[in-house]
């Protein structure tokens, strides 16, 4: 994507920065950006969010008449619950919050997340996914859809009803209006490539183009021979045309939208083909937009979406709205005021028990161990997330175990216990990583630390088969994964069943490990004959076949640095001991 050398771990930051610095009706948060004049007192705010590496979504929608913040993450990776708790807490104005993303995995548990830690501090949150890709789920399960371009709709309508003084209650039905009358359709006729990277995440062939895109940089479903412009739009019309809800009428909003390197001026032409071929068709065209509404990095690719309105949901799509990207009417000026950023409240602790606190050395030391494998592996899993994925696992992996071992060293020269420097390693892992995997691993490693700060014997194989039990736990709970769903829950569940078989036995610790790594690799390896049932693979499952998950690979090498780093502590010979 980028002409420049970059450091992929820090563009995201740097690009908002530049861009807040450009914008100065818009401020920086800790975890995003938020409109510089604040809403009416009393008014419900809307805070919206994702990965970046998308402009001008997300924090190109912020603004009076659509968004009051949005969390931004890493490129195409989810913000941490942190980030979206800290945009939500900055932008409250005393009428309630609403949530709104594209339905992807990681927004998915970290908005969650985020939406139960402002519910337990009194603030009444409401959750609106967008769904609209209508290539990535049927007819009968349009809940698993993903948001693609139909993000705009959802949240111009969120916000305008928001700006006109709605109550929580009617903010979120209009949205939820907005999203049950909005579907999408997209094709690529070029993979993106992440800033630093050398190639794309998947390319299309010369002469073909991939048929039903995602925007973080997924594959199709299928590819076809490239067509001509009235191809193209007749393809279009009639995929969304054979989606019309039920209950619409004869209107809609027409959003044809460049991906990142399909210009302007070819878009006009499409649109031509598009709006003659709809207007045959009987659908009588409110208000169009044509332009990069939701991009992916560099992809060359192109979607349109239908919005079926009635008079009210056209009102609202036409209301006054002004933000860096996108601008509708005239909308009255305001005095901006700077809002002291809002308080950040760690979480509450439990105290360490003062036996535990020799362990927390020890283990600062396996987690840099890990984080030197993970940094070293970082283009390996992102070309394994690649193949059925949008390829970012390596760099949030990467991220996240940096933030984590960071974490864990400030806590460890306080002289913290294993339980304080496990939680503080999730907390940094999952604020600085995002995404699916930065969720998960961070509510991983707190469960687990929980565990063992409350054995008497943290060197017994039993205590370590509680604490990864904990962490698995923790993790189906969060992401609703199970066995056989092509997730790492495939890898961990197996070293768990190793662990507790070797307690039984009697081996010791490192020999415990090692036969849990062994029983990991060998389960990360049989992910390749499953089929993926979570997350942004689940709709290019054939793709996925023969190819094991990246999620289930980095959790097996994670294991088994584990096990590597007690053999050398404890300079044992675990494999010996395994024969005997």
């Amino acid at each position: 994507m980028t002409v420049l050398d970059y450091d992929s771990a820090t563009f995201a930051d740097e690009a908002l920065a530049g861009f807040a610095a450009a914008q100065p009706s818009l401020r920086v948060v800790d975890g995003g950006v938020i409109r510089r004049a604040p809403a009416a007192a009393g008014s419900v705010s809307v805070v919206i969010g994702g990965g970046s590496g998308h402009y001008p979504a997300f924090a190109g929608l912020v603004g009076p008449g659509l968004a009051a913040g949005a969390a931004y993450g890493n490129i195409f990776a989810s913000p941490s619950a942190g980030q979206v708790c800290r945009v939500a807490r900055a932008t409250s104005r005393g009428g309630g919050v609403v949530l709104s993303f594209g339905n992807y995995a990681g927004d998915v548990l970290n908005f969650g997340q985020a939406a139960e830690r402002l519910r337990a501090e009194g603030m009444d949150v409401r959750v609106i996914e967008v769904t609209d890709d209508v290539a990535s789920g049927g007819v009968h399960e349009i809940e698993k859809r993903r948001g693609i371009a139909g993000d705009l709709v959802v949240f111009k309508v969120l916000g305008a009803a928001a700006e006109a003084g709605y109550d929580l209650d009617r903010v979120e039905s209009l949205g939820r209006r907005a999203n049950a009358a909005t579907r999408s359709f997209g094709v690529a006729f070029s993979g993106c490539t992440l800033p630093g990277a050398t190639e794309p995440l998947f390319s299309v062939p010369e002469g073909r183009m991939s048929i039903g895109l995602g925007i973080h940089g997924e594959p199709g479903i299928s590819d076809a021979d490239l067509p001509a412009s009235p191809d193209l739009a007749a393809l279009l019309v009639e995929r969304l045309l054979a989606e019309k809800p039920v209950d619409a009428g004869n209107r809609a909003v027409v959003l044809l939208n460049g991906l990142g390197t399909f210009k302007y001026e070819e878009l006009f032409v499409l649109y031509g083909h598009v709006s003659r071929l709809l207007t045959a068709a009987g659908v009588t065209i409110v208000q169009p937009e044509v332009g990069e509404l939701v991009t992916s990095l560099d992809m060359s690719g192109v979607s349109a979406t239908l919005f079926w309105v009635d008079d009210e949901l056209e009102e609202l799509w036409g209301a006054p709205a002004w933000s860096p990207a996108f601008r509708k009417g005239a909308v009255a000026a305001a005095n901006p005021t700077v809002e002291e950023d809002a308080a950040i409240v760690p979480a509450a602790v439990a105290p360490d028990d003062p036996r535990h606190a020799k362990a927390g050395p020890a283990l600062l030391r396996g987690l840099e161990a890990v984080r030197d494998m993970v940094v070293d592996s970082e283009e390996e899993f992102g070309r394994i997330d690649a193949i059925a994925g949008d390829g970012d696992h390596g760099i949030g992996m990467a991220r996240g175990i940096t933030a984590a071992v960071a974490s864990a060293a400030a806590a460890v020269s306080r002289g913290a216990g294993i339980g304080t420097v496990l939680a503080e390693a999730g907390e940094g892992w999952a604020e600085h990583a995002g995404g699916t995997s930065g969720a998960l691993w961070g509510v991983c490693l707190t469960s687990a630390g929980a565990s063992l700060a409350a054995e008497e014997d943290l060197l017994s194989v039993s205590a370590s088969a509680r604490a990864a039990s904990a962490g698995l736990s923790a993790i189906q709970r969060l992401g609703k994964a199970e066995v056989g769903d092509k997730t790492l829950v495939d890898a961990f569940a197996p070293a768990i069943s190793a662990l507790e078989d070797a307690a039984a036995e009697g081996l010791t610790l490192p020999a415990a490990w090692a036969r849990a790594a062994d029983a990991a690799e060998r389960a990360a390896v049989a992910t390749a004959e499953l089929r993926p049932l979570k997350g942004r693979a689940r709709p290019l499952a054939e793709k996925s076949i023969g190819h094991p998950d990246a999620g289930a690979v980095s959790f097996a090498r994670i294991t088994a640095v584990v096990a590597e780093e007690l053999v050398r502590v404890n300079a044992v010979p675990a494999a010996s001991e395994q024969e005997g």
